[in-house]
């Protein structure tokens, strides 16, 4: 067994025990209300049941059960999941929100790869075990395009793509309140957070991160935004748009506030890759990719403009 001391933020208070406790560990919600119900979670001594609400400053105990084989890739039906497109060297996929890109020690829930093993589609080829084909990343609870590779020469030549930043990525973000200027940049490195071990931070050492955002739409609380990014750091948007005071809407692991996710009915961030470009890694042609905004995300935007 495996057990994690998780303090409870004030981006946290108040949120329903296996809302907050998915959010902080990056595991599905049925999951965390599995371990709630057996008793695996303790907030400041005593058990916790799913619909408790996170108290600020508690201490959180969450044993987890160590799997057998954490890295294992099991074929798994993910609904709302779709490949987009595939041929001998590449697979486009529209992953839905509550999926991961690979396997991970402490996630159990389905991932891209076992959701393509569940429709016949094997991705081998170069990386790590957990990782083999993936040349980006989504969240757990960001949806929308992903590339993956199903050749070694595919895999090698999209990865170094990616470096160059030779991939074109467009998102959708519902914020809140509205960006001042409408469009702009943010250019601040990003790095681990120095005292929570599931965030990210604007670190003056580090990574460079570069953001460009545009406003498409303005409501009373909100405004849905067009992002584009320059570099791919580990939840990227959603801590360049926090640290300038207008987090994204659900994301309450970074200062989002959780009355308005509520209100809209998210239990994730308002966050979907829309558009995918890049240059095919064996024909050299230039390939597009659209996805259109899932249910959570269209119903979000409905109550924010009504």
């Amino acid at each position: 067994m495996n057990t994690r001391m998780l303090p409870v933020t004030p981006a946290l208070a108040g949120e329903r025990a296996d809302a907050g406790i998915a959010r902080i560990l990056g595991m599905s919600r049925s999951a965390v209300a599995e371990l709630l119900t057996e008793g695996h979670v303790l907030q400041n001594g005593k058990p916790l049941a799913k619909s408790d609400r996170l108290i600020e400053d508690a201490l959180l105990e969450v044993t987890l059960p160590q799997p057998k084989n954490p890295l294992e890739l099991r074929p798994t039906e993910v609904e709302g999941f779709r490949v987009v497109f595939q041929d001998d060297h590449i697979v486009v996929v529209d992953k839905p929100a509550g999926v991961a890109a690979h396997p991970s020690v402490g996630w159990d829930g389905p991932t891209v790869g076992g959701a393509l093993l569940a429709q016949g589609i094997s991705i081998s080829t170069s990386g790590a075990q957990e990782r083999q084909g993936i040349v980006q990343r989504l969240d757990v609870g960001t949806s929308g395009l992903m590339v993956l590779a199903k050749s070694e020469r595919a895999y090698s030549v999209l990865k170094q793509a990616f470096r160059d930043r030779a991939v074109h990525k467009v998102y959708h973000a519902v914020i809140q309140g509205l960006a001042d200027p409408l469009s702009g940049t943010f250019d601040a490195p990003i790095g681990r957070h120095p005292r929570h071990e599931f965030k990210f931070a604007v670190m003056q050492d580090g990574k460079p991160s570069v953001t460009h955002y545009e406003t498409l739409e303005a409501f009373p609380a909100a405004s849905l935004v067009e992002v584009v990014l320059e570099t791919g750091r580990t939840h990227q948007i959603r801590v360049h748009f926090s640290t300038f005071r207008h987090p994204l809407v659900g994301d309450t692991m970074y200062g989002a506030d959780p009355k308005l996710a509520a209100k809209v009915g998210l239990d994730r961030q308002w966050l979907h890759a829309m558009r995918l470009s890049f240059e095919h890694p064996i024909t050299g042609e230039t390939v597009a990719f659209e996805s259109t905004y899932p249910e959570d995300l269209r119903h979000a935007l409905d109550v924010l403009r009504g």
